[in-house]
């Protein structure tokens, strides 16, 4: 074998490696962009692709979903509120030739648009709005970024607000506010129940006028009661049973002074006649 035998060899190995390189296998949710001597000239893959060596390239482009967590930090809301705000972003290429060509990286351009326009959202939005309504906020800002990031080839899935920071200042003034709010509640729920109890009561007085018997029960009841309570105390009891509609007080007392005037009148009229 002459020399000239051998560097035909060697010419052939080396180009065989050569040819060989150009063969890619991409995954199904990958994407090749081919530029041949600088200028776009198609999208290839998934599975087995051939890239004309040395004078093609190709630049590879994942379609997942891809998650990107970025926050903006010291931005004031409508009402001057400081907030540290943040998020996630889920987004997705579907134009793989505008993802190369139109910027120079859509992952780091998509992460930027996406801080930016949380800011603009937030500084619209009052703090109340932003802790009660992060589904709205997000979605709002999902819109923006998904008009920005379009001519990239880029689709915004969602954007979801995972915490508000806020300086510890307004959290205590936050606590007291809350504090102050659930005292208000109470309040007034007690206010309600001491009206309807009243409402109650006025009703059963109503029946009781109708129905002294209901009355005589009712105060039976309220003897035995007490009654079982098991406590070693004594207990004056009326004499006579209670009437319904008497003007001085439940127990009946004003009827049985009025009775027993009655008696003592009747004894005096007797003695000055005797």
């Amino acid at each position: 074998m002459t020399g000239l035998d051998i560097l035909l060899i060697i010419i052939i190995i080396i180009a065989l490696i050569i040819l060989l390189s150009g063969i890619h296998v991409l995954k199904e949710w990958e994407r090749a962009i081919v530029l041949t001597l600088g200028r776009y000239t198609g999208i290839r893959g998934p599975g087995i692709i051939f890239i004309t060596p040395i004078v093609s390239k190709g630049m590879y482009v994942s379609t997942r979903i891809q998650p990107v967590q970025f926050k903006t930090e010291a931005t004031f809301t409508r009402d001057n509120v400081p907030v540290n705000v943040d998020a996630i972003m889920y987004y997705q290429v579907v134009d793989p030739q505008k993802a190369v060509l139109n910027i120079e990286n859509y992952s780091v351009g998509t992460n930027y648009a996406a801080q930016t326009t949380l800011r603009e959202v937030i500084g619209k939005s009052m703090f109340d709005e932003l802790l009660s309504e992060r589904e709205k906020i997000g979605e709002t800002a999902r819109e923006i970024i998904d008009q920005k990031t379009e001519a990239w080839g880029v689709k915004v899935a969602s954007v979801e607000i995972r915490d508000v920071l806020v300086p510890s200042q307004l959290q205590e003034a936050m606590s007291r506010q809350a504090s102050a709010e659930r005292e208000r509640r109470s309040r007034v729920t007690l206010a309600q129940a001491e009206v309807e109890a009243a409402q109650k009561m006025v009703e059963a007085s109503r029946q009781y006028v109708e129905n002294p018997i209901g009355l005589q029960l009712r105060w039976m009841q309220i003897i035995y009661e007490v009654g079982l309570e098991g406590k070693s105390s004594m207990i004056m009891v009326p004499s006579e049973v209670p009437v319904a509609g008497s003007t001085f007080s439940m127990f009946g007392i004003n009827d049985v002074l009025k009775s027993r005037t009655h008696i003592t009148a009747g004894q005096d009229q007797e003695s000055q006649k005797q």
